[in-house]
């Protein structure tokens, strides 16, 4: 009788609780608002234009070199289009309910490979797709995670990294599409790091594989196909280094690589495929990374792209002198995904910058000319209008040879004296680095709220040397925190900012850092909005995929370790809730397998129990973030809400 007394009492307290919280449900029943206000239709309508934005990704030329085949999304989720002339119609081809990611051209045809998950989950599974007749067919096994695809130049082989042997391990393997569609193991992941195909040989004798197991400590490595003997060619245990292999060279007596290992930057070189042998550096004159680099199908001439200071620099290279020119023709900002075209004359690129979405352009490879081949939409806004970023660098706590060390900074700006609000967004990763991309989000803060948005690169941001990238590791980690109290006082220090009315916003890592800036400056914030972020490091650690746990606890500290773990708890959000009192607005897919939805569901429920104003937002047909537009749509809608309540009034 006692013990269901007491089970009465904690339904009747349960129910108490759940009717303290507003939940609803939106978009067919797929997304969870909890304590979410309804958004007036006013602000709907207001951000239409801005919700209406798309960009192109480029995935190749097809086999006759008159097409090609781009990325793109005109309903709900990215498909892949054709487009068969500068500026010309994006013919649709694929029309699944999912996302289509990770697509390569069978060399020889135009077949696709591509990958594709359910719901956000990350376990993609390989399809082949044939765009004569829109027929595909997955190849995968159907349970495990792949990706990294690689095809032989004949098109005879297609490698890829799968978990499929275990469900842990990144192994590689690969079909032999001359022997029907087995998939062979081709190499087991000696430990939890991640190991993916780079490029085959000329002769199919050889794979180029690169093993990751930091931002830090990344190794080269030559598989020989016929013995299955496995050759590292660059990278240690005894002294780490970031090494990027790019591929074989036209003789096939060596590889182009980024390598970290002669200096602060990751330099373009040459290594011969033997680790004895030494390497030959390229790029010894330019103070910033190379981030890629394609050779034409001859070999015989290529082009690589630096980061210099968050801005893309493309150049010419011949691989016969090594020498190189820069490419002045590109317009300023973002460029990626190079490919040749099948006679090499054409370079097809993607270029992207603070007024200009990506879209994907054709270089004339002998004169350098430019022509657009796609227009992406931006909603009829008029984006020469929109507000360009400047790079400030703003002193912080600790000091580098005598002076105080600066961060870097990326400063939107809104016309007027201001004073502005300030909605601070902090990038994920940690290893990662605000650049100055097309973002209609900040346009639309700086248009609909009259906020200022800045974009720091705390420490361990990527892009400014190694020794910056680790300056957050391990025992560190609090030190990017107060990285932004140090951003706190430059605001301070801004007769057009206000600096009591600021804003903290970040995803993934950057939802931590939006939490622990909660609970070290909640007296200098008004609103916080973390998204799928990491509120207990120990839980993050023990819940997230098995794939990818050790790659995580090279970076933030292994939890199984009682300093460690004692630290980890000690930092984490969760064990501190009680300092948060600012209002935060959580937001959550349920199916991501890097940050589970757990980590959202216990910040949440802790500060409801000490009565503190949070939204949920949970998507139930999401991960690692929103891919489809009507959930897009509904959390822009209800984050300008909860500043508009929070943030300006």
């Amino acid at each position: 009788m006692r013990r269901l007394f007491i089970l009465f009492f904690l339904m009747v307290a349960a129910m108490s609780v759940l009717a303290d919280v507003d939940r609803r449900t939106a978009n067919s029943g797929n997304v969870v608002l909890e304590d979410v206000p309804e958004i007036p239709a006013s602000i709907s309508e207001a951000l239409t234009r801005y919700q209406n934005t798309r960009s192109a990704g480029l995935i190749d030329w097809s086999a006759d070199g008159e097409s090609l085949y781009i990325a793109t999304r005109f309903a709900e989720v990215s498909q892949i289009h054709r487009v068969d002339q500068p500026g010309g119609a994006r013919h649709q081809l694929t029309w699944y309910d999912e996302p289509v990611g990770g697509a390569s051209r069978r060399p020889g045809s135009d077949l696709l490979a591509f990958l594709m998950d359910e719901g956000g989950s990350e376990f993609d599974q390989i399809f082949l797709f044939d765009p004569r007749d829109g027929s595909r067919e997955m190849i995968s096994d159907g349970q495990s995670r792949n990706g990294a695809l690689e095809w032989s130049e004949d098109g005879r082989y297609l490698a890829f990294q799968s978990t499929r042997r275990n469900g842990r391990s990144n192994d590689i393997w690969m079909f032999d599409f001359d022997n029907g569609r087995e998939a062979e193991l081709v190499l087991e992941s000696p430990d939890g790091s991640w190991w993916g195909p780079v490029e085959f040989s000329a002769d199919n004798d050889k794979l180029l594989i690169v093993q990751y197991i930091s931002v830090n400590d990344s190794r080269i490595h030559v598989l020989d196909l016929d013995s299955g003997e496995l050759t590292r060619i660059a990278g240690s245990a005894a002294e780490p280094s970031r090494n990027l292999p790019f591929g074989f060279d036209a003789d096939g007596e060596g590889v182009y690589m980024a390598t970290d290992s002669e200096g602060e930057f990751a330099q373009l070189a040459w290594q011969p495929l033997r680790a004895d042998a030494e390497k030959r550096i390229i790029t010894d004159d330019i103070p910033w990374s190379v981030q890629g680099m394609e050779l034409n199908h001859a070999g015989d001439a290529g082009v690589f792209v630096t980061n210099e200071g968050g801005i893309s620099r493309m150049y010419r290279f011949d691989p016969a002198d090594d020498s190189y020119s820069r490419i002045d023709s590109l317009p300023e900002g973002l460029v990626g995904g190079a490919s040749f075209s099948d006679d090499d004359e054409s370079l097809a690129i993607v270029v992207n910058n603070a007024r200009s979405p990506s879209d994907v352009h054709v270089m004339d490879f002998d004169t350098g000319e430019l022509t657009r081949w796609t227009y992406s939409e931006v909603g009829g806004l008029d984006t020469e209008r929109f507000v360009m970023p400047e790079l400030v660098h703003y002193p912080t706590f600790d000091q580098v040879d005598g002076r105080p060390r600066d961060i870097p900074a990326f400063v939107y700006r809104p016309e007027g004296e201001g004073p502005h609000p300030v909605i601070i967004q902090i990038h994920g990763g940690p290893e990662s680095q605000s650049r100055p991309a097309f973002s209609s989000t900040y346009q639309l803060w700086i248009d609909r709220l009259g906020a200022a948005v800045i974009r720091p690169n705390v420490r361990g941001s990527a892009g400014y040397g190694k020794s910056y990238l680790q300056l957050d590791n391990g025992f560190l980690r609090e030190d990017s925190v107060r990285d932004i109290g140090a951003l706190l006082d430059w605001i301070e220090t801004q007769p057009d900012l206000d600096a009591d009315r600021v804003a903290v916003y970040g995803g993934s890592y950057g939802g931590y850092m939006v939490l622990a800036s909660s609970v070290h400056y909640s007296d200098r914030l008004k609103a916080a909005v973390d998204i799928v972020g990491i509120s207990n490091f120990v839980t993050f650690l023990q819940n997230t995929q098995d794939y990818r746990r050790d790659l995580r606890r090279v970076e933030y500290g292994d939890e199984r370790d009682p300093e460690m773990r004692a630290h980890l708890q000690a930092i984490s959000p969760l064990n501190n809730v009680d300092k948060i009192d600012v209002p935060m607005f959580v937001v959550q897919g349920e199916n991501d397998p890097r940050v589970p939805v757990t980590e959202a569901e216990q910040i949440v429920a802790a500060l409801r129990d000490q009565g503190s104003p949070v939204w949920y937002m949970n998507a139930l047909n999401e991960g690692h973030g929103y891919r489809r537009k009507e959930n897009r749509d509904l959390y822009s809608e209800a984050v300008v809400l909860f500043f508009e309540r929070f943030l300006i009034d």
